[in-house]
């Protein structure tokens, strides 16, 4: 708020007219050159990465993605030595430097929903073995002759020389139908590899939201080096009020709203910085460190500002190779193996049983002839095949459910790609509308008005409405970069691209 007034007090600041003119001349001359000279502002970081400097072709994107499985890159067995953590690293690790590259990195290696869908993957890997192994065999001992007098010859067991008293050693073996265990693990291996994709997409759902709150931290950094510009704006303001009051050639309370508007300046710079401050924290805690620890974001956003492929190269590229749908399209080929399997319980299994057979006691000292027996059990689905009807149609209604969410995921997928590139020319409008033209013309507002105001005095609520003007408009400048960033990053992750 300015304060009007017209009273003089020309005892504060003996100043002679002469000495201000010669003051105003040099002042405007030495400021005007100066900021003539001064290029436009940028980013306060900087970033030395050659990778982002030089965008690849979509070719060169597409074929990089083209790999086959990235479970030993992203799930790595755990160890005891490198266990997950919630906070990988001590409160006091000093201060750290990286650029988002380097943050996606930190997010794959150490964010706690990452570590749990790797072990959950790991999980789900480790029963394919277990699904693909045979039966376990079983092992049985029949004594069907009890001495005489022992405690278990009740009556007169053993007592009869005309009855056999046979014993036995079995060793039974059960098989299913050939192909239906490895089926099973051919399922098994597949949902995992389904449960693998599915955490590919969410390792690029939290880098998405890491993108952003890395670009709203380099805006809050750029918003504090233009308020830093526009206190020392404002200084020389109050100090060209300042020389005029004192050769009475303007009034005092110039000076004072000059002074109030740059008090409002510093008191903007303490809430952006603290806006800043949560940004880092909230960084950290994604990336799996403690939210207190030190860190120092590098970044351009020139470099950043890349060139991005066109819609239909962003579409047809998300359909190929966007995690969500590769998980879907596993999801179905597993709900179709479903099918055969569970119509190959209409197929017997079998037992195989092997017997050794003595006519004395299996611990006497000579047990005599030995008799050998084999045989084949066959397990047939009785009770008019009930449960393998019910079977096979709960496995085909699953199927029929994979089918109809693989469409839907396929158009949501392509759909979120529309909005996003949407999104991100309307951003693209707006940063290049103000960069090119509303900031131009607000610096140019502002150069006149310190120019006419040096010079005859007038104007002085017209100069700082023109600062005031060219600082809220390079704020905006500022966000828009941010908001231009944060839009392109969507883009790519939506198309199940790293936004790098």
């Amino acid at each position: 708020m300015f304060i009007f007034g017209t009273r003089k007090i020309s005892a504060v600041f003996p100043v002679k007219r002469t000495a201000f003119a010669l003051f105003a001349s040099a002042f405007s001359a030495a400021t005007f050159a100066q900021a003539d000279q001064t290029p436009p502002a940028s980013v306060t970081v900087q970033t030395s990465d050659a990778s982002l400097s030089a965008p690849p072709s979509i070719g060169a994107q597409l074929s990089s993605q083209e790999k086959p499985s990235r479970a030993a890159e992203l799930f790595a067995p755990v160890t005891k030595a490198n266990t997950p953590k919630i906070y990988t690293k001590p409160v006091a690790s000093g201060p750290t430097e990286m650029d988002l590259r380097q943050l996606w990195n930190e997010l794959k290696i150490n964010n706690p929903q990452l570590s749990s869908l790797r072990e959950s993957y790991l999980s789900a890997k480790a029963t394919v073995p277990q699904i693909a192994a045979p039966a376990n065999p079983q092992v049985g001992l029949v004594w069907s002759g009890m001495p005489v007098g022992s405690p278990l010859a009740l009556g007169t067991a053993g007592s009869n020389p005309n009855v056999s008293n046979n014993n036995a050693i079995s060793i039974a073996q059960p098989f299913q139908f050939p192909g239906k265990r490895s089926l099973a693990a051919n399922i098994a291996d597949t949902n995992a590899e389904a449960l693998l994709a599915q955490s590919e997409a969410t390792y690029l759902q939290l880098g998405a939201q890491l993108s952003s709150l890395y670009y709203n931290a380099l805006a809050a950094q750029k918003q504090l080096q233009v308020l830093k510009e526009s206190v020392v704006r404002l200084e020389m303001i109050k100090n060209v009020a300042k020389a005029r009051y004192a050769n009475n050639a303007a009034a005092y309370v110039e000076y004072l709203n000059a002074q109030v508007a740059q008090s409002a300046a510093e008191a903007d710079q303490f809430n952006v910085d603290r806006q800043l401050q949560v940004a880092l924290n909230n960084i950290n805690t994604l990336v799996g460190r403690h939210s207190r620890e030190k860190l120092i974001l590098r970044g351009d956003v020139r470099k950043a500002l890349t060139g991005v492929p066109t819609l239909v190269e962003l579409e047809d590229y998300a359909e190929s190779s966007h995690p969500s749908l590769k998980s879907s399209a596993l999801q179905l080929d597993a709900a179709r193996k479903g099918v055969d399997l569970a119509k190959k319980a209409y197929l017997p299994d079998f037992q195989v049983i092997g017997s050794s057979y003595t006519p004395r006691g299996p611990f006497s000292a000579n047990n005599g002839a030995l008799y050998y027996q084999f045989e084949l059990d066959l397990i047939i689905p009785l009770y008019f095949f009930t449960k393998e009807k019910y079977g096979v149609e709960q496995a085909q209604r699953n199927q029929a459910s994979a089918e109809a969410g693989n469409i839907s995921n396929r158009q949501q997928v392509v759909l979120a790609v529309n909005t996003a590139y949407a999104a991100y020319e309307q951003a693209k409008v707006q940063t290049q509308f103000l960069k090119d033209r509303q900031v131009p013309q607000a610096d140019a507002a502002y150069k006149v008005g310190l120019i006419q105001y040096s010079n005859n005095g007038q104007g002085f609520n017209d100069l700082l409405t023109a600062q005031t003007q060219l600082r809220n408009l390079e704020v905006q400048l500022a966000l828009a970069e941010a908001n231009l960033l944060q839009a392109q990053a969507v883009l790519l992750v939506s198309a199940g691209k790293e936004p790098f």
